[in-house]
């Protein structure tokens, strides 16, 4: 018996219906009376409602409504609800900004590839809503990969190097774009703006912290007026030490001092 390891099934070459359809290779088996609806235009309708409520408001009985349709036609053009999500967040995220140029160093590139990143979140707040389900697999995330790792060519970085580089830089988009959404969203109900929040949260820090044993936290808020950064600066300081350690390990591994 030959080892369970090189039995493959016979779908294993059967690209799944909904990675199909989102690539556009087949299209949904025609049931009942003729289509009248497209696939892009189901997903734009479900962008449409969550862009303007949240995603909490799109389901497909809600997007159908929009579109004039009965429930049940939707699944004629997409299989699940889960399906629609992944689509309409690979379609919102949008196409990455322009890949590496010759003679360009990898880390502009990469910098503005997860400048990129923060900036399709920030569009789409909403998209932080969806789970991630997988590996990027639908067309807009996967040329998202393929530009990050074209900007990490010829570092030698190892290949699960380069994709756990490309991984620490979205993921601190991710985080970052999330955290800033999270406290304006916060802000917005309590009726204050962000900057207003941040103003109080020392004031409240500075109180609770005063008769306790906290000198790093009370040398933190005496510092934090005269040294207040703006978003931007914050979130390009993270990206930069993150690119400074990618850096370490490029110049460690064109050395020769790294392990095997």
């Amino acid at each position: 018996m030959g080892d369970p390891d090189d039995v493959r099934s016979e779908n294993d070459d059967v690209l799944p219906e909904n990675m199909a359809l989102a690539w556009g290779l087949r299209d949904r088996p025609a049931r009942g009376p003729k289509r009248s609806l497209s696939l892009a235009q189901v997903v734009a309708t479900g962008i449409r409602v969550a862009q303007a409520e949240g995603l909490s408001a799109v389901s497909m009985s809600r997007v159908a409504s929009e579109l004039g349709v009965g429930t049940m036609s939707l699944y004629r053009y997409v299989p699940t609800k889960h399906d629609l999500l992944d689509l309409m967040a690979d379609t919102a995220y949008g196409p990455p900004p322009p890949p590496r140029a010759p003679g360009e160093g990898w880390r502009p590139a990469l910098a503005r590839w997860g400048e990129g990143n923060l900036a399709a979140l920030r569009r789409q707040p909403w998209i932080r809503h969806v789970p991630i389900s997988g590996p990027p697999i639908h067309p807009n995330s996967v040329r998202w990969m393929e530009y990050g790792l074209v900007a990490l060519r010829g570092t030698g970085l190892r290949a699960a190097e380069r994709i756990s580089t490309i991984l620490l830089v979205s993921g601190y988009a991710r985080s970052w774009a999330v955290t800033s959404a999270d406290l304006a969203e916060a802000a917005a109900r309590s009726g204050q703006t962000p900057e207003e929040v941040g103003r109080r949260y020392w004031q409240h820090l500075a109180m609770v912290t005063a008769p306790g044993p906290y000198p790093a936290i009370h040398e933190l808020i005496a510092e934090a007026g005269a040294d207040e950064e703006e978003n931007e600066a914050e979130w390009r300081f993270g990206l930069d030490r993150v690119l400074d350690g990618v850096e370490t390990l490029i110049k460690a591994r064109a050395a020769g001092r790294t392990q095997p």
